[in-house]
């Protein structure tokens, strides 16, 4: 069941043309959201941000605007049936608005934190990392390589070593007494869960500081997470390095920090 163009769909199929920009180049924006106590007007759901961002990206790239009525009601619609939404515009104003389930381990993985692989390379780096366009294949395919290697997250590296964010979210580390997170300016996506919770923690007084992540900060980190809207906040246990030629993994464990992670969701949970 999907929405596309309008109406209801049935099936897991979609016919577009051979030509389409959106399937020939990835020339679409999207969004994706968590649907709360199945609607819209949940606070947690963010819909108006969601929306927002949708209309910044239509803006920021010239293409022509769907009929935003029309969208709210497939949404609304969908979330009715789904806990995760993910929303898709066209450069034409087609709207494609698909549903999924929240991932079956979720509430393991914030317990006991997930394992996440260095990905670095030209070949995993996001084209316009500032919109959430349909050119994911970097992110992709460092997720690609992260379960080869029985990862669940990819950390995306630029060039000189600095940590970025991962390939569906915002880091978070903690150590020092406080938290830590890539400032906007490292070239990473302005994620709504990032958003949210930097308000939420300085609202509470707590201190975040937004510095890039280079390697030597990184070791000072007790504790690591990222982000999203979807997941919440999730902490990452384990960070894989791929091994070089006659090389063996390279591990680093992060243990600290889960009563401050544990108190951030906390608040996600109140809003």
């Amino acid at each position: 069941m999907y929405w596309y163009n309008g109406q209801v769909c049935s099936g897991e199929r979609l016919e577009v043309g051979v030509g389409d920009p959106g399937f020939l180049y990835g020339a679409t924006t999207f969004t994706t959201l968590r649907v709360y106590e199945g609607g819209l007007l949940d606070p947690r759901t963010a819909w108006g941000e969601h929306l927002q961002r949708l209309q910044g990206a239509i803006a920021a790239l010239g293409w022509m605007a769907p009929d935003w009525q029309m969208l709210e009601t497939g949404a609304r619609c969908l979330a009715a049936e789904f806990v995760v939404l993910r929303v898709t515009l066209f450069a034409d104003g087609r709207v494609l608005i698909t549903g999924r389930s929240l991932p079956q381990d979720l509430q393991r993985r914030q317990q006991e934190g997930v394992v996440a692989l260095l990905a670095r390379g030209p070949r995993f780096a996001r084209w316009w990392p500032q919109q959430k366009t349909g050119n994911y294949l970097g992110p992709w395919l460092a997720l690609q390589e992260a379960r080869q290697l029985g990862a669940v997250e990819a950390i995306l590296v630029d060039d000189g070593g600095q940590w970025l964010e991962t390939a569906t979210g915002t880091l978070w580390g903690w150590g020092e007494g406080r938290w830590w997170t890539p400032p906007l300016s490292a070239g990473i996506l302005p994620g709504i869960g990032r958003s949210r919770l930097l308000g939420l923690a300085r609202r509470q007084g707590w201190e975040v500081v937004e510095q890039p992540w280079c390697p030597s900060l990184v070791g000072r980190f007790e504790g690591l997470a990222y982000s999203n809207a979807v997941v919440e906040l999730v902490p990452i246990r384990q960070v894989l390095r791929s091994p070089g030629p006659d090389q063996e993994m390279e591990t680093k464990r992060y243990h600290g920090g889960r009563g401050a992670m544990a108190e951030l969701r906390s608040l996600l949970k109140s809003l």
